[in-house]
């Protein structure tokens, strides 16, 4: 059995807490917030005894949980991270690993030399379609990838504990709060990491007239984010979160050099076709142009046993993570893709603020580029 703290227990921490109630060998045996009313929802929601703590530090202290997922505030992470990697207890930390640069290789230095494992929470890439897409594509499925577009068009930011995720100051901004997971999907489906970024974007629509400690919300609602690698190949962002009647909120396209594949949420379904063969251009006909063997199909994991708010892939992280736990494995994701996934987001907020194309050597130190 492994014992499971969760410190940070507001949405995203009952979350984990949710997904872990469906999964054998695990138990959530104490949890921590600084918020009362946070902690008594999260003890309704464990199934069975849990001991609660106002900080932290308790929690790591207490001898009664041989792991810690950290969901607190993004502007904490660093504080509960430097803490909690000076135990052996396995961590699990929800995105984005911190809110700058400087937070970031602060925390990969702190967990080098550490038994536990540390796995950086980033979990798209186990949506079920999305998973579909990707070994369709590092099957070759594509030939050589050229073009990754991701578009999301979704309603905005939910409100949370002390407004927190209403300022660009406590969240690193929307482009890392919740565009990391797209930056980390870019990369892992390319194989590459981005040498330049160029964003467009503002806050046109949302939280507009909210103001809080005299201070209003500065969170841009909608942009797009342009990535280039090294090789030639490209990706692009295209977020609008003032969109909550679209049908499939989260799309993906990956075209390469001998076709196409598609993935749809919540629809489920994954669309991928080869391309006719090309031969010679100037003698292409209409029917030449035409995608060979469009195959449409859902996709779905049976294993799934809690959907919850990311189609099942908190679960089949989650899963993941026990295992590695269990087998002393190394982490699916790493604190430097973590690194990475903040550093894009970053570039694409500066790319804005100084409406220029920004160098991601700009943004992180040599050697990382």
């Amino acid at each position: 059995m492994v014992r499971y703290g969760v410190i940070g227990v507001g949405a995203m921490g009952r979350e984990h807490i949710e997904n872990l109630k469906h999964i054998p060998g695990t138990s959530v045996t104490a949890i921590s917030d600084p918020f009362p009313e946070s902690l008594e929802r999260a003890k309704g929601v464990v199934a069975g005894e849990v001991k609660s703590f106002s900080n932290h530090n308790d929690l790591l202290n207490s001898g009664l949980v041989d792991a810690v997922i950290i969901a607190t505030p993004n502007y904490t992470h660093v504080d509960v991270l430097r803490d909690t990697l000076a135990t052996s207890l396995h961590v699990f930390i929800e995105k984005p690993l911190c809110t700058t640069i400087e937070d970031c290789l602060s925390v990969i230095n702190w967990s080098k030399g550490r038994t536990g494992i540390v796995w950086m929470g980033l979990e798209y890439r186990y949506m079920p379609p999305v998973a579909e897409l990707i070994r369709i594509v590092h099957g070759g499925g594509v030939g050589e990838v050229h073009q990754v577009t991701i578009r999301e068009h979704r309603e905005p930011f939910y409100p949370k504990v002390g407004d927190w995720n209403r300022f660009r100051s406590k969240t690193g901004g929307t482009l890392v709060e919740k565009c990391c997971h797209y930056f980390n999907l870019m990369d892992h489906i390319s194989g590459e990491t981005p040498v330049r970024v160029f964003a467009s974007g503002g806050q046109r629509v949302n939280f507009l007239d909210e103001v809080y400690d005299g201070k209003t919300s500065d969170m841009l609602d909608s942009a797009y984010v342009i990535l280039e690698y090294a090789s030639g190949k490209r990706a692009m962002l295209d977020l609008c979160m003032f969109a909550e009647n679209t049908v499939d909120k989260e799309y993906i396209s990956v075209t390469g050099s001998e076709g196409k594949v598609e993935s749809f949420l919540p629809s489920l379904e994954v669309r991928y076709g080869k391309r006719a063969s090309v031969g010679n251009f100037k003698e292409w006909t209409y029917a030449a142009r035409q995608t060979k063997d469009l195959e449409i199909k859902k996709v779905w994991d049976d294993s799934i046993e809690y959907l919850g708010g990311h189609y099942g892939a908190s679960y089949l992280e989650h899963k993941k993570f026990h295992s590695a736990i269990l087998e002393g494995k190394k982490p699916d994701v790493t604190l430097e893709e973590g690194l990475r996934s903040v550093a894009v987001g970053l570039a694409a907020h500066k790319s804005i603020d100084e409406a220029r194309p920004v160098l991601m050597s700009e943004v992180l130190p040599a050697g990382w580029n």
